[in-house]
């Protein structure tokens, strides 16, 4: 379809380091342009399936893409991940596009049959995944382009009938059945039941996203006799990746509303275009320290006005110059400024007594230009000028909010941000504030460390938190405080009660006493294992349904996880683009050799930038109770999973990934 807005995706390692080592991309970019397609991005990432996925989602969340094209990673390399990457998202798939791609490159060569394609459709968006060399995309764009497949796909997928494709095919003495109810005939193509049947499925891009159904109870009936608990748990293993893209699509940015412009706005992320309402300055005005004259005024001797002796409206007169301070306005009749350098006393004013107070006349050294050190109206900006874009972060740094004041807002509308309601579960854990000694055979019980340093974590980001204290394990008790949780906040995070002690009641709370769903339950990761992510509907409440996490009890693993997968989910809740809702991570080298575990782990470091890069140094002992692993870190190295045949651990100067979570260091 001419004029169908296209995002070009390359996933290449090499292409990511060096963007000029990228040809295929480019050459779709040239193919689909010169056939009329509009080409809106062309973005290059690594073959990592967390960095594809989130930037496909992003551009099928905008709602201003209707194909998105991936160039590289279908092969059977090992890095080749691309359709591991696209499969999970698509709602629906088309195999007659993926036979057709393959057709078409098996012409060419049988090599073609090592290739992986796959496509189909987000929402209101296709997809397509081409191999990475420029002779195979072409070859595939050609057949896609052949006879308007994929412009035909588009139409239905956008919600057209199709009806032009289909009066050309019946001149042509094909037979199309005719669409009556909802009994359509499927075209190669595998989109012509989206296209009747999109009427009565619009999806809208904002907040008005159906509920999810309801997935089965799998957690234990704590009411029931002991040998009906669980002894392995009933939730599937899944992927960090996974987990993580799960996060991402079941939570929905909050509301907007209007907040004043103060330093307050910090991380909030603005909710419409703003436009200057004024020029900005809005008169003629310095930016130096200096007097305010006439460009045809020679050197001499001039009498200072002031803005106390001198109304700004009234022209400049004769003989005159008018003192003026960086920002300051011009009066009538002055065209120019001449910097204090350029001038001389020479004479001033006196009290009665006989006291200097002011000046009264100034030498000119110089003839300035005209509009010497004048700053013009509108100059900085201009009256309905774009200053910031809706989607904007406005961050700590200043910039965004001095903006705002710059063109006079004094409110804006923004994303509200979330509301943390925090919890810790466990009869054996005691407030460091408020101990209360355990009854019983003289054990006195741990301090509760996650609440408090959850909390510092969490104010720390710039989130209100809500402390719902020390939960037991009591049934009621839990459906109460998490009840209370639920209508005060946005988002609950507890930790403790998530594995398969007889105390471990969150899961069959969440399950069965507030109709939650528990999207996942377990996470193939060291530490971490038992995170649980649910939401739970809350009808006239304060969202449709309020999302939880709960964390693990033990110290490291609560603080890892919550990096991991909160701080991303905090930021969805507050309309923080997904393609930056991931903690940034940087290439690191290790400097202590580390062992690897059957799980993807993240090892707690300190990471400092050097000449030669940025190195990763351990902060010890991994435990995930020690706490103390985290001190002093400012990042999560992410240690790949130990392989059946691969090494056992790496050495001084491997380079891994690793997620920042604090500031940077200087070696």
């Amino acid at each position: 379809m001419p004029g169908a807005r296209v995002a070009i995706l390359t996933v290449s390692d090499t292409a990511a380091a060096d963007a000029s080592a990228d040809r295929s991309g480019p050459t779709i970019q040239s193919v689909l342009t010169q056939a009329g397609y509009v080409c809106r991005h062309l973005v290059i990432v690594p073959d990592d399936e967390i960095r594809i996925r989130t930037v496909v989602l992003a551009w099928c969340d905008q709602g201003d893409i209707d194909w998105i094209i991936t160039t590289g990673g279908t092969g059977f390399g090992v890095r080749d991940r691309t359709p591991e990457a696209i499969k999970p998202l698509l709602e629906r798939e088309a195999p007659g596009l993926v036979h057709l791609l393959l057709s078409a490159s098996l012409q060419s060569t049988p090599l073609a049959a090592l290739s992986r394609p796959v496509a189909g459709t987000i929402r209101h968006t296709l997809i397509t995944t081409l191999p990475g060399s420029v002779k195979a995309v072409q070859e595939n764009l050609a057949a896609l382009l052949n006879a308007g497949v994929v412009s035909h796909a588009i139409e239905l997928v956008r919600g057209g009938s199709g009806s032009a494709v289909h009066a050309q095919l019946a001149a042509e003495g094909v037979r199309v059945p005719s669409v009556a109810g909802s009994a359509v005939s499927a075209s190669t193509s595998g989109f012509e039941d989206a296209g009747a049947h999109h009427q009565h499925h619009h999806h809208h891009h904002g907040h008005d996203h159906a509920p999810p159904q309801p997935r089965s109870v799998l957690s234990h009936d704590p009411g029931l006799p002991a040998h009906t608990r669980h002894r392995e748990s009933p939730y599937p293993l899944i992927s960090v990746a996974e987990a993580y893209l799960t996060i991402l699509r079941e939570i929905q940015p909050l509301p907007a509303h209007e907040q004043p412009v103060t330093p307050r706005l910090r991380g909030h992320v603005i909710a419409e275009d703003v436009y200057a309402p004024q020029n900005v300055p809005a008169t003629p005005s310095t930016n130096v320290d200096g007097y305010a004259l006439r460009s045809t005024d020679l050197p001499g001797i001039y009498k200072v006005l002031s803005s106390r002796t001198h109304p700004l409206a009234a022209p400049l007169p004769p003989g005159t110059v008018y003192r003026v301070n960086t920002g300051g306005p011009l009066p009538a009749g002055a065209d120019a400024v001449i910097m204090v350098e350029d001038t001389r006393l020479h004479s001033t004013q006196r009290t009665p007594s006989g006291e200097e107070y002011e000046e009264n006349e100034i030498e000119t050294l110089v003839q300035v230009p005209p509009g010497e050190n004048v700053r013009d109206s509108g100059s900085d900006v201009r009256r309905g000028e774009l200053v910031l874009e809706r989607g904007t972060i406005v961050n700590s740094a200043g910039g965004e909010i001095g903006t705002l004041a710059f063109v006079g807002r004094t409110k804006v509308n923004v994303i509200r941000k979330p509301v943390v309601a925090i919890l810790s579960t466990g009869n054996e854990l005691l407030d460091l504030q408020a101990p209360h000694p355990l009854p019983g055979d003289g054990w006195g019980g741990i301090w509760d460390t996650n609440r408090p340093s959850l909390q510092a974590a969490i104010e720390g980001l710039g989130y209100e938190v809500i402390d719902l204290g020390i939960v037991p394990d009591s049934l009621e008790v839990h459906v109460a405080v998490l009840t209370r949780g639920l209508e005060s906040a946005d988002l609950l995070l507890t930790t403790g009660g998530t594995s398969m002690g007889v105390g471990d009641l969150l899961k069959p709370v969440i399950e069965r006493h507030l109709n939650g769903t528990v999207h996942f339950g377990r996470v193939k990761v060291k530490p971490g294992k038992p995170t649980t992510f649910a939401t739970i509907p809350t009808p006239g409440g304060r969202n449709e349904r309020v999302p939880i996490f709960a964390l693990p009890g033990n110290p490291a693993s609560a603080l890892v996880m919550f990096h991991v997968f909160v701080i991303p989910a905090l930021r969805k809740l507050g309309g923080w683009p997904e393609a930056r809702c991931r903690l940034p991570s940087v290439r690191v080298q290790i400097q202590e050799t580390m062992r690897l575990d059957p799980r993807p782990e993240y090892h707690r470091a300190i990471i400092r930038a050097s000449v030669s890069g940025f190195k990763a140094y351990s902060t010890g002992g991994q435990r995930s109770s020690r706490v103390a692993s985290l001190k002093g870190a400012n990042g999560l190295i992410a240690l790949p999973a130990r392989g059946e045949k691969g090494p056992s651990r790496l050495e001084i100067g491997d380079v891994v990934e690793a997620i920042m979570i604090g500031e940077m260091q200087m070696e």
